[in-house]
């Protein structure tokens, strides 16, 4: 009997990974019903992270934290021994805003650091951050905060949180960091390489994503060079132009500048905690997919990272997404045999984005009848 591995990426606004691996299995087994099946959620260190962690055998722990815009929620990391996962979209996200709450000078990732300090509690020694989906341009002022971190405006005065009001800081005192940070090991999910300063850096790039207006942009600039002359005199080194300091709206530069985090690749980084590679040698099939397989695809999302590891190990690939925008040369050279469309199985745009479901469950019989049957 063939064995099958489905390792799907969310397809985002409709469906998480392991729904779309549940509705591709109904359709597998409705066509080899004794089918062996394993199932391996992937996600590129953004939203999706932690569901993947626990799908990978990371406990779920609920904490009280700090939302993007101050006001408390309660949000959750994985646990796995003394290792700990922190998806900072679970609680500094974008998602966790609705239509009209953007507050792009105003966001803040406290409730990051409030995640992170509770693994540390845990007793956790090795705290992996993914930090894609970011609300904030606070240049990650909000997770030292959230990590004991102290600071301050003209006559010591507390600042506001936010990138905007940055632009008045003026001391920060690390003396009463989270003690646990120095005995623990920090790993950040990061995929871009942008400044935290300047034309390519957190605001310019990410800032109208999150509702910055050009005269936004342009004072959230001017108050994160303000913050990395205060963290360079803070730390004794200037690195706002660390490839990927402008991460997650400078979330990035706390971790890697202040912290001393380790960056690593988000889709390898989520593979090696979900032991993808395990999974891919024990299979003769590996379907993997995302909402939209495009160029982005190719340039460190999750499907892209799945598809490379069995092309190396000969385990052939097929994909799913809601649309594929990607010729057959592109997808046979990232190592994709064959890539499934909702839109093409879909009466209209319509049913692909509302009903996804049942189209995947069609499009996983498909892949059982021209994949599968006569393999077993």
């Amino acid at each position: 009997m063939p064995r099958v591995l489905l390792a799907p990426d969310k397809f985002k606004g409709t469906l998480t990974a392991a729904e779309v691996a549940a509705h591709l299995e109904a359709g597998l087994r409705s066509v080899v019903p004794d089918l062996e099946v394993a199932v391996v959620p992937v996600a590129d260190g953004g939203d999706g992270t932690l569901a993947a962690a626990e799908a990978a055998g990371f406990e779920r722990v609920q904490v009280r934290a700090t939302g993007p815009t101050g006001m408390p929620c309660w949000a959750a990391y994985g646990r796995r021994g003394d290792e700990a996962v922190v998806e900072l979209a679970e609680v500094s996200g974008l998602a966790r805003l609705g239509e009209g709450e953007l507050a792009p000078l105003t966001a803040t990732s406290r409730g990051t650091g409030d995640l992170v300090a509770a693994a540390l509690d845990a007793g956790c020694r090795r705290v992996v951050v993914g930090i894609g989906g970011s609300a904030s341009t606070d240049g990650g002022a909000g997770l030292l905060q959230g990590l004991g971190a102290r600071i301050s405006g003209r006559r010591g005065r507390a600042l506001h949180a936010g990138g905007g009001p940055l632009v008045d800081v003026v001391s920060l005192d690390l003396t009463e960091l989270h003690p646990g940070l120095a005995s623990a090991e920090l790993v950040v999910a990061c995929d871009v390489d942008n400044p935290l300063t300047g034309p390519s850096g957190a605001a310019a790039v990410y800032g109208p994503q999150k509702g910055a207006t050009p005269d936004d942009v342009q004072a959230l600039d001017v108050a994160l060079s303000a913050w990395a002359d205060v963290v360079a005199r803070a730390t004794g080194r200037d690195l706002r132009n660390l490839p990927g300091a402008g991460a997650a709206g400078g979330v990035g530069f706390a971790l890697l500048a202040v912290l001393g985090a380790r960056a690593q690749p988000g889709a390898e980084l989520v593979a090696q905690l979900t032991g993808l590679a395990d999974a891919v040698c024990s299979a003769d099939l590996v379907v993997t997919g995302e909402g939209s397989l495009d160029e982005q695809t190719l340039h460190g999302k999750a499907p892209a990272a799945v598809a490379a590891l069995a092309r190396d190990k000969g385990v052939p690939v097929v994909a799913v997404a809601g649309r594929v925008a990607l010729d057959q040369p592109a997808l046979r050279a990232a190592g994709v045999g064959t890539a499934y469309a909702l839109l093409a199985a879909a009466a209209d745009e319509r049913e692909a984005f509302e009903r996804p479901g049942p189209l995947l469950e069609r499009i996983g019989a498909r892949i059982a009848r021209e994949h599968l049957v006569g393999a077993s």
